[in-house]
């Protein structure tokens, strides 16, 4: 609440006048978060999120990428509150459909494989963004895993035969 209120200039009285509790608050946060997410992946990739978590500088630091504190407490409250679980599931829809979306649009112009479903290959990279965030929260190095990224946008991409 202190950073936010240093972030905004706002009272905390002024911040709650606009928000009923700390659970609308971060939910709020959360959907805004998402929105942006959901955007940087209908213009380039939901591996672009994933190269976005891996950049980010320290959680201080203005940086789209703080992603990943939103995310590790959304990860947080989806296993520990149903209630939570239940109003996020709403607003999570936004980056699975922007993926799927994208995901078609790229298979439209050649470039993504047709040999897999599109709902296959969203839950996949999903796995995979789920994967790098519980990666960073343990603290794991991250500096080495660019070439992993690489190969998973690798293997979402149509195989040009070579002949």
């Amino acid at each position: 609440m202190r950073r936010l209120e240093e972030a905004t200039g706002l009272s905390r009285g002024a911040i709650f006048h606009h928000f009923r509790d700390k659970e609308s608050l971060f939910l709020a946060l959360a959907e805004d978060e998402a929105l942006r997410m959901a955007d940087v992946v209908a213009r380039q990739g939901l591996v672009q999120v994933m190269r976005d978590l891996l950049a980010a500088p320290g959680p201080d630091a203005e940086h789209p990428a703080d992603w990943l504190g939103t995310r590790l407490e959304v990860s947080r409250r989806l296993r520990t509150d149903p209630e939570f679980r239940n109003r996020w599931a709403e607003r999570s829809r936004q980056l699975t459909d922007a993926t799927r979306q994208r995901l078609a649009r790229q298979r439209e112009a050649g470039n993504l494989r047709d040999d897999v479903d599109i709902d296959v290959l969203t839950s996949f990279l999903e796995l995979v963004l789920e994967g790098l965030v519980s990666h960073l929260a343990m603290g794991l190095p991250a500096d080495d895993l660019e070439p992993v990224l690489d190969l998973v946008e690798e293997t979402v991409r149509r195989h040009r035969r070579s002949s």
